[in-house]
């Protein structure tokens, strides 16, 4: 994100705004005689606009975990299927972690759940720690700006409870900054926390779509939150919303603040923080905000030489060629997500490498077994991470959010003229870009079932129709690698019911993770979650 660097000179030449903090929490001590070593006080700090968002980017910082290692990334994508990560001549078995992810295997200690607790909980209880400051009038500032920051970081602490909702179901609700330990909540009682969080802070938050407000709550992103907990309340609470779904979506359509992007890779370039589809970014920049290294996992060590690239990919993950062969011909949005094939070299041209669709066994695959994620652009000279924000929350869901909720109350047609309005940019054709309601209503198109090592179905298990699921199919396509996908197969029924490559459905009981073992052991108002 160009934002970042070019504020990091301005910022240099700042206090840090965490030691000016500290000058506003008591501290105990016998000598009750301050002396004053600066001029900057409690008292005489008066905060500038770009002090308050820093301290506020505390509350945010967390989110950076998203594509960082073994994030909400692995959480989402690795127990799903579209990706796998097999073992490789070069290793990749480290010690069975993602095998047991795709087995649906996991344990009280595997580290992606565990991951997603700690980095979800640093967030909210950064978020609370602002909210603390502001309320006891620690951090200086006008009514307006209290009600402000006070509703922004209620929203953001919404969002990481709609990520924690999901993975984890019986959370801590914690509302206050202290040392308490906190009382687990069931899964439905965090569902109706994020809902009257997100109804009652959304007046309060500000409808400007600029760089002021890029990577941040506004308005629109909180409704586009609460949207997606709408869109999955029967996971969550056991009852349906939606209705309330396409109310918040039509406020988002409505605001007119958002377009889709004319061009489908332009979302994900080294350059989109100016995308008309980003209703939420999380930013990176490979120099001053990193942590994105899932791309390292995605790539071969020789897509060094194929992008330009100065640090050398690991060789790691790579695509179920189930849900590749569930691709139209014609649709771009293949060649747009997946290396496949020839990989030249950006030197000269020649032929680095060939990958190949097929995956053998998650015990053992070759260097170029599998089409790997190309969807996020590898700048040249790339290190280890990359300046591609993620967009977390994009515009394009809120429209198909919008479809499935028409979809699932009848309205099918209407559903599909915005499914066709989505695919049109994607294929070259409009008559293939059309779909119609009952082929929404539809079963998947992906041919599910375990694999031999040839590639043929080895055991075809479940072959009961996925209500909708041509639908879910059309949300594969378009969200591939946007770590969602074991999201939307739960909400589907496909997760909890459907074998795919080598992996057999194990039970609705691993649709939400185990608490980890360390926070049970430091908690003991936490019970573990049914099943583990």
């Amino acid at each position: 994100m160009k934002n970042i660097r070019n504020k990091v000179a301005t910022l240099k030449t700042k206090i840090s705004i965490l030691a000016v903090c500290a000058l506003f929490v008591p501290i105990g001590c016998t000598d009750l005689e301050e002396e004053v070593f600066s001029e900057v006080t409690e008292s005489s700090f008066v905060p500038s606009e770009s002090d308050i968002v820093s301290v506020m980017a505390s509350a945010y910082t967390p989110m950076r975990y998203v594509m960082g290692w073994q994030g909400w990334f692995d959480l989402q994508e690795e127990p799903a299927d579209m990706f796998i990560t097999p073992t490789r001549p070069n290793g990749w078995d480290d010690g069975g972690t993602y095998k047991r992810m795709h087995f649906h295997e996991w344990s009280s200690t595997q580290w992606q759940p565990r991951n997603t607790w700690i980095n979800c909980f640093n967030g909210i209880n950064s978020a609370n720690r602002v909210i603390l400051q502001i309320e006891s009038e620690q951090l200086p500032v006008s009514a307006e700006q209290a009600t402000s920051i006070i509703s922004e970081m209620r929203a953001l602490r919404a969002l990481y409870y709609s990520m924690l909702v999901d993975s984890h179901g019986n959370v801590p609700i914690i509302a206050s900054y202290g040392d308490d330990l906190p009382v687990q909540s069931s899964r439905e009682e965090v569902y109706n926390f994020i809902v009257n969080e997100l109804t009652e802070v959304i007046p309060s938050l500000t409808e400007t779509v600029d760089t002021s407000t890029y990577g941040r709550m506004t308005k629109w992103a909180a409704y586009h939150v609460l949207a997606r907990v709408y869109l999955n309340s029967e996971v969550y609470a056991g009852t349906t919303n939606w209705d309330k779904v396409i109310d918040a979506c039509n406020e988002i359509i409505d605001s007119g603040a958002f377009q889709l992007s004319e061009s489908y890779s332009d979302i994900f370039s080294t350059d989109n923080e100016s995308n008309s589809e980003l209703v939420f970014a999380i930013p990176y920049d490979q120099i001053f905000a990193g942590q994105w290294n899932a791309h390292m996992k995605m790539l071969l060590p020789d897509h060094r030489l194929v992008f330009g690239m100065q640090a050398q990919p690991w060789g790691g993950s790579s695509c179920n060629p189930q849900f590749i062969d569930s691709y139209s011909p014609t649709d771009k949005r293949l060649s747009d997500t997946w290396l496949m094939g020839d990989q030249l070299s950006a030197s000269d041209g020649s032929v680095v490498m060939t990958l190949v669709k097929e995956m053998p066994s998650i015990y053992d695959c070759d260097f170029t077994d599998g089409f790997r994620c190309g969807k996020y652009e590898i700048e040249p000279g790339a290190t280890g991470g990359l300046s591609v924000d993620f967009p977390f929350l994009r515009y394009t869901d809120v429209l198909m959010m919008k479809a499935e909720a028409l979809l699932r109350t009848g309205s099918s047609d209407e559903a599909a003229a915005i499914v066709t309005q989505v695919r049109a940019r994607s294929f070259d054709d409009l008559a293939d870009a059309t779909v119609t309601g009952a082929e929404l209503e539809g079963d998947t198109t992906v041919q599910y079932g375990t694999l031999a090592e040839d590639g043929t179905i080895a055991d075809a298990g479940d072959q009961a129709t996925v209500p909708y699921g041509r639908f879910l199919d059309e949300l594969g396509w378009e969200f591939a690698g946007e770590a969602r996908r074991r999201t939307d197969l739960i909400r589907f029924g496909v997760y909890q019911t459907k074998s795919w490559y080598n992996h057999t459905p194990k039970g609705d009981y691993t649709t939400i993770f185990p608490i980890g073992l360390e926070e049970l052991n430091t908690n003991s108002n936490l019970s573990q979650n049914p099943g583990y």
